[in-house]
């Protein structure tokens, strides 16, 4: 399952464009979904750095495994989520 948060709407709303992140990690989160895309846009990069800095907060951080930045357009961004199976580590391949 893939999500997207588009922030060209609020681009401009600082407290906001926080409140848009981390509602869409818990959703991701919630939805057990793999992938998260976040467009904020090429502009002057001041949001994408925006985004980032939120990403890297320690208690964001732990939330995901890890972010990419996608080489084609650099106006967007993809956040992965690993979620451990229910049958547990050790048990693939039996």
């Amino acid at each position: 399952m893939k999500l997207k948060l588009d922030l060209h709407d609020i681009f401009n709303k600082g407290t906001e464009i926080d409140k848009a992140l981390r509602g869409i990690i818990d959703e991701a989160i919630q939805k057990k979904a793999t992938l998260v895309e976040i467009i904020p846009g090429k502009g002057s990069g001041a949001l994408k750095k925006k985004v980032l800095r939120f990403l890297d907060q320690r208690e964001i951080k732990q939330l995901y495994h890890r972010v990419e930045k996608d080489g084609d357009n650099w106006g967007r961004l993809f956040i992965h989520f690993k979620f451990e199976s229910s049958q547990g580590k050790g048990r693939r391949g039996r």
